[in-house]
C-alpha cells in the first residue's frame, strides 16, 4: 500500500515479496512531480514501513536510503 500526503509518500508492505515493486511505485511517483533541485530519501523506520520524500540533501537524479532505528 502507497499513501500519498504533500511531497512524502509512505509505503507500508505486507507482502515482503513485493517490496522492490511498492518502492520503485512510489519513487516513479515521486519523480513525477516538477522539481528541479531535489533527490529522493528513502527512510525505513521499520520492517514494512518505508517513506520516500523529495529532499535537497540529495542531488537532483539520486535515491538514496537512511534507516532509523
Amino acid at each position: 500500500m502507497i499513501s500519498y500526503a504533500t511531497d512524502d509518500l509512505e509505503v507500508l508492505v505486507n507482502e515482503p515479496s513485493r517490496l522492490y515493486e511498492l518502492l520503485d511505485n512510489a519513487e516513479a511517483a515521486l519523480r513525477q512531480k516538477p522539481q528541479q533541485f531535489a533527490g529522493i530519501l528513502v527512510t525505513r523506520h521499520e520492517p514494512g514501513r518505508y517513506t520516500l520524500t523529495l529532499s535537497d540533501t540529495v542531488p537532483f537524479g539520486e535515491t538514496r536510503e537512511q534507516i532509523l532505528s
